[in-house]
């Protein structure tokens, strides 16, 4: 799959519809795949720490969940195709796991967000298999949430434990699996649970998510500072290039 190279961080030339295909044909083959979604708070994280930004080159794919980095792509005149939500990438992955009947396990948030998330999900996706949840309380290297996940035999492993910790996880643990799709979904979780929600469609459709999650926790103005940061580096980029 063609990459495109922003501030280090290799992104992939695809589609919503391209990201998923591929992901079926993975599961299909058993393949195993750990998918990194980026916005450019994450971008300019990894930009500043290595460990990080090492981390997630080992992924499969590194897709664009974020507007930012569908205006930074022209930017450098080489236009991603389409934002591919992170979100939106999960809830079609958990449609597939419920027409196939797949094994999926949830880890992350707080105890009472992930007990709703689960039953949420059991009612929205009846014939997916539940293999198992934990909370996003543990110590970064408790071998009994791993053993927990690797025994529950996963197909997909969603990991919500914020950037970079989800991220982590995901790598260090990564070598215990011999199959499944690990994919690190950020707050996704408390929209499932009902505890966030998420912009209306049309604020999705003009790229203003962001505002939207700005308005509506405005305690986090200091992580939005990221966005105009991330561009101005861009350009600087460009502009030496």
């Amino acid at each position: 799959m063609e990459k495109l190279n922003i501030l280090g961080v290799p992104f992939d030339h695809t589609t919503m519809e391209d990201m998923f295909h591929q992901l079926r044909h993975n599961l299909q083959l058993n393949k195993k795949t750990f998918i990194v979604t980026a916005n450019p708070e994450i971008v300019m994280y990894a930009v500043e720490d290595e460990h990080y930004r090492n981390t997630i080159a080992q992924a499969n794919h590194i897709i664009a969940d974020g507007a930012g980095i569908i205006l930074a792509s022209k930017l450098v005149k080489k236009p991603l195709p389409e934002r591919v939500a992170g979100f939106d990438l999960m809830v079609e992955l958990l449609k597939l796991a419920n027409k196939e009947q797949l094994r999926v396990f949830f880890l992350g948030s707080r105890e009472q967000v992930i007990e709703r998330t689960v039953a949420n999900v059991q009612k929205s996706y009846p014939n997916l298999q539940i293999a198992g949840y934990h909370h996003g309380f543990f110590k970064e290297n408790d071998e009994t949430v791993t053993e927990m996940v690797k025994n529950s035999n996963p197909d997909m492993v969603f990991v919500a434990l914020g950037f970079p910790k989800q991220e982590y996880w995901i790598q260090n643990n990564y070598h215990h699996f011999e199959k499944g799709i690990f994919m690190g979904v950020g707050g996704s979780f408390e929209i499932i649970a009902g505890t966030a929600k998420r912009a209306p469609d049309i604020w999705i459709k003009l790229n203003l998510e962001w505002l939207h999650r700005l308005l509506s926790q405005p305690s986090r103005w200091r992580r939005m500072l990221a966005l105009p940061k991330f561009v101005i580096r861009v350009l600087k980029t460009r502009k030496r290039q």
